[in-house]
């Protein structure tokens, strides 16, 4: 199985690894961050949300499909059948993250929700729910008396996490309309239609307005688009048939 066989928009699967210990946000948390770099080690599975994208492109000062296009690999996910972006590890410094520079990361004030979350994970359910859970840190330093809310708060964590439900909760919905465009679209008309997707995810903003916004307005360009290629689709079958 290809690496990208398990890695899709919610990262790694977790399949098999049983349940995870879910922190209140009270819960004893006592992990501070040593600032050694180690989880931008070797890492290939950093994924990308439309709105980690588009803060590294403002960041950087790039059109957001410019920024990808130099750090990031785009696919079409195994699981949910969507365009999913990750940080393409860096060869020349060992797999590395393509932001670790001198030892830090060159774009920290917009690192990514799994670079802020490490070492905790977050779930996002349907009905918009957030749940945060700990996994196995690599690296740190003791923070006696520290807690998992002040953890996520003082990583910019919670101040960020209206839009990462956004993110989540409209490509839960994607994901469940995607056996019908794949049923109904040819493979050519199909791959416009992946193209389309990765533009109302990931590309298609201005980085001088709210990303917010502009993700819902993309998502009613895309149903029209979606509409536009089903009935190209049709006619093509029609002069075949």
């Amino acid at each position: 199985m290809s690496r990208h066989a398990v890695i899709d928009l919610c990262g790694a699967e977790r399949a098999g690894e049983g349940s995870p210990r879910y922190l209140g946000r009270d819960a004893p948390f006592p992990f501070r961050c040593a600032g050694c770099g180690g989880c931008c080690r070797q890492r290939g599975d950093i994924v990308l949300s439309g709105y980690d994208l588009y803060r590294l492109a403002r960041q950087m000062r790039l059109p957001p499909k410019i920024a990808a296009r130099a750090f990031c690999k785009v696919y079409i996910g195994q699981v949910s059948r969507l365009p999913v972006a990750h940080l393409a590890p860096a060869p020349a410094e060992g797999g590395n993250c393509p932001f670790l520079t001198g030892g830090r990361c060159a774009v920290h004030e917009a690192r990514p929700l799994v670079c802020a979350l490490y070492p905790l994970g977050q779930e996002i359910s349907p009905d918009r729910a957030v749940r945060y859970y700990a996994q196995d840190a690599r690296c740190g330093l003791a923070a006696p008396g520290g807690t998992a809310g002040g953890y996520l708060a003082a990583q910019g964590v919670l101040q960020r996490e209206g839009e990462d439900v956004l993110w989540a909760v409209r490509c839960m919905a994607l994901e469940r309309q995607a056996p019908g465009w794949e049923a109904a679209l040819g493979p050519v008309i199909l791959r416009r239609m992946q193209a389309k997707l990765a533009e109302a995810l990931y590309y298609r903003y201005d980085t001088a307005r709210p990303w917010a916004e502009q993700f819902e307005a993309n998502l009613a360009w895309l149903a029209g688009q979606r509409a536009r290629l089903e009935e190209m689709q049709r006619t093509i079958d029609r002069k075949n048939g």
